[in-house]
């Protein structure tokens, strides 16, 4: 078994690390603190080849594997979380569905748009009374006259409606079979009479990141905007949710890494009774423990990555890792401002914004009480 990294991998990792480094951790804070949304980065990051990275070049990716994008993923959120979800919410839950159920027409007329950076799509399933039950949605979809009429809602959805972000797939009941809603999923354009989004305000968490709810009055669309068949809903959505674990849990991965690294050099730095508080015990275990998570974490999300670029079977790996990433982001992170003290509980200190940033990663793209219950059905619970 070879646990080492392609040279295309780490040079990835390398490429990722370093724009990071420099185009977006000297503005990560004031960026938290607005409250802003970048289109620039944005740009920037397209610009770097990241959007659509695992996509083919004959719609404007950079025929890459699933690890590649994962590596990136992690190496944003090792600097700024806000980043990385732009990054993460467009390519798995934005570009794949309409990459692996689109039809040939539909993936040429917006997939290279969507590799560039210069626009975003989003993805539409979470309703306010329809979360973990993804089944409890409202939100309703009928033909009439060629045309998708589409009522109802959806709310916490990333790059939903900043200027850039050209339009949404989203998931309505359909129908009724044998006494179960069916579901389909269906590509709404952002200027489609009928639909509105209105961004989300007030977050703790990702607060540079764009979240929107999103509004459908008599929205029409036409009929072949369906994405895959009628009914295929719930299949288009368990899928790409078993993909986008993974990105959340890259998130995960670099949050930890990222913090522990602050912790680290702070420790290094900090001097109390004579000596870098490094020296002491109690603090030399508790990085020791967060250097030992963090390098599970990335075996167990990267064994999920090598699963699904070999197109074996990943989706209980991918549950495991989304958990197990995402608890070792919030133990991390809690670490880091222990160690920090009480400048970690301080704005002028990252620690403080990584520790706000991990909370979410238990609750996307499934909670962990969710990931848990996909694992005991995998293990025959």
């Amino acid at each position: 078994m070879d646990y080492n990294l392609s040279e295309e991998h780490r040079m990835i990792r390398e490429t990722v690390r370093s724009f990071a480094e420099r185009e977006i951790k000297p503005i990560a804070q004031e960026l938290d603190e607005k409250a802003e949304f970048s289109t620039d980065l944005t740009r920037k990051m397209g610009e770097l080849g990241l959007f659509g990275i695992y996509l083919p070049s004959k719609y404007g990716g950079h025929d890459l594997d699933y690890l590649a994008y994962i590596i990136a993923v992690e190496e944003l959120a090792r600097i700024d979380g806000s980043q990385a979800a732009t990054l993460a919410a467009h390519n798995s839950l934005g570009v794949g569905p309409l990459y692996y159920y689109g039809t040939e027409e539909q993936k040429m007329k917006y997939l290279p748009g969507l590799c560039t950076g210069e626009s975003l799509w989003a993805f539409g399933l979470t309703e306010p009374d329809a979360g973990s039950d993804s089944r409890g949605s409202k939100t309703k979809a009928y033909i009439e006259n060629g045309e998708w009429v589409i009522n109802g809602s959806k709310i916490f959805i990333t790059n939903g409606s900043t200027d850039i972000s050209i339009g949404a797939t989203v998931q309505a009941v359909t129908g009724d079979k044998h006494g179960k809603k069916e579901f389909t999923t269906i590509l709404v354009d952002k200027d489609t009479p009928g639909f509105t989004r209105r961004a989300m305000h007030g977050k703790m968490m990702w607060r540079a990141s764009d979240t929107a709810q999103l509004f459908f009055d008599d929205c029409r669309v036409p009929e072949e905007n369906v994405l895959g068949k009628i009914g295929d809903g719930s299949k288009i959505m368990l899928s790409t949710l078993d993909s986008g674990r993974l990105s959340i849990a890259a998130m995960g991965l670099g949050c930890a890494q990222g913090a522990y690294e602050l912790a680290l050099a702070y420790a290094q730095e900090r001097k109390q009774f004579g000596q870098a508080i490094s020296k002491f015990q109690a603090i030399a275990f508790k990085l020791a423990d967060m250097a030992t998570k963090i390098e599970l974490a990335r075996n167990l999300l990267y064994k999920a990555c090598w699963l699904k670029d070999t197109h074996q079977p990943f989706a209980k790996e991918a549950a495991m890792s989304k958990l197990y990433c995402s608890e070792i982001a919030r133990e991390v992170a809690d670490e880091a401002v222990q160690i920090h003290g009480g400048y970690g509980l301080m704005k002028d200190y990252a620690v403080e914004r990584f520790y706000r940033d991990q909370r979410l990663l238990q609750i996307g793209e499934g909670t962990s009480e969710i990931q848990r219950m996909v694992i005991s059905r995998y293990i025959g619970c």
